[in-house]
């Protein structure tokens, strides 16, 4: 078969390479035996997306021409996204990666996070307000595995606190994950969330929380100065924790 679209001269950093496309082809759904025939190149479909959502974020109707045209690339990814290729093929890429790094491509430990973002003023029931982080817009809540890889995402409104959120979350998926034992979620989860999870989704549930707020420093300075009265001299400084941003352990 010759395809319409032919892109000899432009390449861009987010085109498909051979090996990436053969692994990617097997899960693209097959071409209808009746009906119209194709005539754009499901690579050169997949290179538009992934230049689009990846890279550019650029509107769809000023996709470079040497694409195809922008109408013939969002029907391919309207449809992908409703008959569920983009899973399936999101979820065969993360077993393969699994395996490759000598891993269960089930993995048995997940983590459960949020994270609010600000939308356009079109209102809608997709929207509200995020007390919590001082946010209007949508809350966008994610499942991954300990390397970070997607297993589920769900998108709701911002105004849904997490502890109901998991359960949009993990409901609809509920017994299609055998190996999974365990859960490692943030302290906005405890309560009614954490509870759900294990009574009715059957895991544990591990709250990681923040490290605890580390004392003034003229606190610490007072706490060195009574030492230094009984004879003990302690540099008040070490006290304080390291300043700056600290990664939580399975966070």
């Amino acid at each position: 078969m010759r395809w319409l679209t032919l892109r000899p001269m432009m390449t861009y950093p987010t085109d498909l390479s051979d090996e990436e496309f053969r692994h990617i082809e097997e899960h693209l759904p097959a071409a209808n035996s009746r009906g119209r025939p194709r005539i754009h190149a499901p690579r050169e479909i997949q290179n538009a997306v992934f230049f689009y959502v990846l890279k550019s974020g650029c509107p769809w109707r000023l996709l470079p021409r040497d694409f195809p045209p922008w109408r013939s690339v969002y029907h391919w990814f309207r449809r992908w996204r409703i008959d569920g290729t983009w899973e399936r093929l999101n979820a065969a890429l993360r077993q393969r990666l699994r395996a490759r790094l000598g891993r269960n491509p089930e993995p048995s430990a997940r983590i459960v996070d949020s994270q609010s973002v600000r939308t356009t003023g079109v209102g809608g029931t997709e929207r509200g307000f995020d007390p919590a982080k001082k946010v209007e817009g949508r809350k966008r809540h994610l499942l991954v595995d300990t390397e970070g890889l997607v297993l589920r995402v769900r998108v709701h409104s911002a105004r849904v606190p997490d502890a109901d959120g998991i359960r949009l979350l993990l409901d609809p998926v509920r017994g299609l994950f055998a190996r999974l034992s365990h859960l490692w979620v943030d302290a906005g989860y405890q309560g009614r969330g954490k509870r759900w999870a294990e009574e009715v989704f059957g895991v544990g549930v591990e709250v990681v929380r923040k490290p605890q707020k580390p004392v003034a420093e003229k606190v610490a300075e007072a706490w060195a100065a009574e030492w230094a009265k009984e004879g003990k001299e302690v540099d008040w400084q070490r006290l304080m924790p390291p300043k700056g941003f600290t990664v939580l352990p399975r966070r």
